[in-house]
């Protein structure tokens, strides 16, 4: 059945089919295990507007509830990421700013903001995380952001100076009610900032894994462009970020409120050279990625059948997209390593395999570790050289399946 085209309204070209999967931060006790909610994790592009884009929804209930496992202060790179970010924007912003967040989680950012005195005001759907944050002091509105929820916070809070966004924009389907919500909520002379994974990435790297139920679109500096054009919005600025395997921070302004910088019109020249909009660019991501799925799963059974233990690194988002279209179960990684209590004695998402704390890994060392958290590869390897000193060895799949 043909699909349309969240952001413009055109025929979605399915590229890419990842199979059925569960929903990636869902981990499991075994009494959840009958009631698995499992769904089509497919990918499309509108020739229209160059969006990426799953081509199935999933309801936003599901994924984002009280229960939502994922603390962005969890790493140390994030938190100092965050941190600056936030003293970034209150530099640019002027005197008595005010600024929003949509999606603050635990309030990694906005924590830094109320430091500085500067007004606030956060919005995080997901009860725990929300909570978070409220006890640390900031202000948070525990709901989703939506043209009818920005209207209230206008009207009670006044216009906001800065809107800022990180990992959480590609996340929604609904773009048209957040994009009209910006467009009320946004000062004159506002921005509204925003970070997500960079789809130019992900294609170089085949980094595949980082499609998944939370991440619904996919976006480049020209999709961006023809995405907040319809509500009187203009793309202003971009820049490359290394963080989570690469982001762009794209800068958005009401249209005309602001000349656009060089790195506008470079960044999608660029993306043009490259043909990230193409069907045959698409159609090569994709056979890289089956290709990778292959690999891994041809290596986890060798190394299996010689005997060697495999335990994974990071119970991550993205490992279920991996685990579960290369069918990895706990008969090829023993287990897998996290930090996160609320994932510690729980199943992975889909393929079951048992989640336990970050001190199992040395308990003892197996012979080699599947990194799932490769976006945070420096900083796991200065942490874990006793594991490299004890002769293990690295399995990583980005860009390609290898042992190091």
């Amino acid at each position: 059945m043909p699909h349309t085209c969240q952001i413009c309204g055109g025929a979605l070209e399915e590229f890419l089919d990842l199979g059925r999967q569960p929903l990636a931060d869902a981990f499991l006790t075994e009494r959840d295990l009958p009631d698995e909610f499992m769904y089509r994790l497919a990918v499309g592009a509108c020739p229209a507007c160059t969006m990426v884009q799953l081509v199935e929804q999933v309801p936003r209930e599901k994924m984002f509830h009280t229960d939502y496992p994922y603390y962005s202060s969890g790493s140390s790179v994030m938190r100092e990421h965050f941190q600056r970010t936030a003293r970034t924007l209150l530099a640019a912003a002027g005197p008595d700013p005010f600024v929003v967040e949509i999606g603050s989680n635990d309030g990694v950012l906005l924590r830094t903001v109320h430091d500085a005195g500067a007004r606030h005001l956060g919005f995080e759907p997901s009860g725990k995380v929300a909570a978070a944050s409220m006890e640390y002091g900031v202000h948070v509105r525990n709901e989703f952001f939506d043209a009818g929820t920005a209207a209230d916070a206008r009207r009670e809070e006044g216009a906001a100076d800065v809107i800022f966004s990180a990992n959480t924009i590609c996340h929604i389907p609904y773009m048209r009610s957040v994009l009209e919500g910006i467009r009320t909520l946004l000062a004159p002379d506002g921005v509204f900032v925003f970070e997500d994974p960079y789809f130019g990435d992900i294609v170089a790297k085949t980094s595949f894994d980082q499609i998944y139920d939370e991440h619904f679109y996919f976006f480049t500096a020209r999709s961006v462009q023809a995405m907040v054009a319809p509500f009187g919005l203009e793309l202003v600025d971009v820049r490359r970020l290394p963080v989570h395997g690469g982001e762009v921070r794209y800068t958005v302004a009401h249209a005309g409120a602001r000349t656009p910088s060089d790195a506008v019109a470079t960044l999608i020249a660029e993306e043009r050279a490259r043909g990230l909009a193409d069907p045959a660019t698409l159609r090569r991501f994709a056979a890289g990625t089956a290709r990778i799925r292959d690999d891994l799963r041809a290596l986890l059974r060798r190394l299996r059948d010689e005997g060697h233990r495999v335990v994974g690194y990071g119970a991550t988002a993205k490992s279920a997209t991996v685990t579960n279209y290369a069918g990895i179960g706990p008969e090829l990684v023993e287990f897998v390593c996290d930090t996160t209590p609320a994932k510690q004695g729980r199943l992975t998402p889909g393929m079951h395999i048992p989640v336990r704390p970050a001190e199992a890994f040395a308990d003892p060392y197996p012979g080699y570790a599947l990194l799932f958290a490769w976006n945070h590869a420096d900083e796991i390897m200065a942490k874990e050289q006793g594991f490299r000193a004890a002769g293990g060895k690295w399995i990583r799949y980005v860009p390609d399946v290898h042992v190091s």
